[in-house]
């Protein structure tokens, strides 16, 4: 039987785990830019060759490092779960911070750095349990297919991707994963409920190019590419995209409205998305298409027209819509604007049962029989796109149980990200306990 002392040591391990990666500089740019992983995923490596478990590092580049662990379960006729994560960060600029970003505080109990949030909590947890599932010789009833992967937050192309398609094998039997962006907390009404994620968006990164007459800037142009560009911009920034609904979104909207003795009018969701507290605008984003422009580049001098204006458009859309979506941008962006696919992946929309959902779900009222578990759907992408292109089934389950007041989805990509050291402890003993029953 696993002992307090066992369990009060595994939650000091996540969290010395998570403030060790968050030091380690895994600040990804895109396109190949940045420090990359592989201080991070040797680090990985270590911790688990310390307790004689063999991981093994793959590199896509030079750099760019990937983690993959199996351990054996005790029932080989049981599909493998993979457990993944990732290791690279977005870029954080020191001067916006109150602390370093890479300093990886302790601050009224809140472990604060880059990555606190995304998702280098969740790397250390599941580190972590995995550790203390070995010491206790606690050996899971399947195969544990434990992953780390480079480059997700630029799509992965270095990281999941690159995995999938040059070593499918490593993942061979496995049928379900989990991962980022789900079992975190809410109040709703005065009750705790947790979200687990059981859908995300699609996503198409898209660049619009304008082409015109180069000149002098003192010259009338009527063929001028920036103006091309920033019309196309604005009516693709300003469109309002209609509301719709997937089992997903109607799910959660239906079960809040239960909790909090509102109607659901789809017509009009706001009094719901405002009775969810911090996550209205992470939850409300799940409700439409959604098209951002997100960076502009043309010219090089103030008295020179140039023939060229490009933008970058972040476009999200829900399942069954992407096609449409597209279409639409297209007809926004007019005739004088080509639009260009930088990178595109499906949306996933699984089901919020089976035997998974089910160990999730006791998995955390084990902790905490109060609460409620609600399926939402991530504005945002995982890894599990591409492990769905080997028909992998995947959802966001990294269990945090958070003060209400903190607005923890705020943080993914924001300024001082951080997170509360008890969460950490929390959901530990969450996935652990997930890890060996399932």
């Amino acid at each position: 039987m696993t002992t307090a002392t066992a369990i009060e040591r595994m939650e000091q391990e996540a969290i010395d785990i998570c403030r060790d990666l968050i030091r380690i500089d895994t600040t990804n740019f895109g396109g190949n830019k940045g420090a990359g992983e592989l201080e991070a995923a040797q680090y990985v490596v270590r911790r688990f060759e310390a307790v004689g478990l063999e991981a093994k590092i793959y590199e896509s580049v030079p750099g760019r490092a990937n983690v993959v662990l199996r351990i054996p379960g005790t029932d080989s006729t049981l599909p493998a779960l993979i457990v993944h994560g990732h290791l690279d960060v977005v870029p954080a600029i020191a001067e916006d911070w109150s602390v370093d970003p890479f300093g990886a505080e302790i601050i009224d109990s809140m472990i604060w750095g880059r990555g606190a949030v995304d998702m280098k909590n969740m790397d250390a947890m599941i580190i972590a349990a995995i550790l203390h599932l070995h010491r206790e010789n606690l050996t899971p009833r399947r195969d544990l297919i434990i992953a780390f992967f480079a480059d997700e937050e630029a799509g992965g192309d270095y990281g999941a991707g690159w995995m999938v398609k040059n070593h499918p094998d490593l993942f061979a039997g496995a049928e379900e994963a989990i991962s980022e962006v789900g079992g975190f907390s809410v109040d709703i009404n005065g009750r705790r409920a947790y979200m687990l994620q059981t859908a995300e968006k699609g996503i198409a990164w898209l660049k619009l190019t304008a082409q015109g007459m180069a000149g002098h800037g003192s010259q009338i142009n009527a063929d001028n590419a920036v103006t091309s560009l920033a019309a196309a911009v604005h009516r693709i920034g300003e469109y309002q995209w209609p509301l719709s609904y997937t089992k997903t979104t109607t799910s959660l909207m239906e079960q809040v409205a239960e909790l909090t003795g509102l109607e659901f009018d789809p017509a009009n969701p706001q009094p719901l998305l405002e009775a969810m507290g911090n996550v209205s605008r992470f939850v409300g984003a799940t409700l439409q298409n959604t098209a951002n422009p997100s960076a502009l580049q043309a010219g090089y001098k103030h008295n020179v027209i140039p023939g060229q204006a490009e933008a970058l458009i972040d476009c999200r859309t829900l399942p069954e819509e992407h096609e449409a979506t597209l279409a639409t941008l297209r007809e926004l962006a007019g005739d004088r604007v080509e639009l260009s696919m930088v990178h595109e992946q499906d949306s996933l929309e699984v089901p919020f049962a089976g035997n998974l959902v089910d160990s999730m779900v006791k998995s955390l009222l084990d902790e905490d029989p109060e609460a409620i578990v609600l399926p939402y759907m991530l504005s945002g992408g995982t890894d599990n796109k591409w492990l769905a292109t080997l028909g992998i089934t995947g959802y966001g389950f990294a269990p945090l149980q958070l003060p209400p007041e903190l607005d923890f989805t705020g943080m993914f990509h924001g300024v001082d990200e951080r997170v509360p050291v008890d969460s950490i402890k929390f959901g530990v003993r969450v996935l652990e306990n997930l890890l060996r029953s399932y």
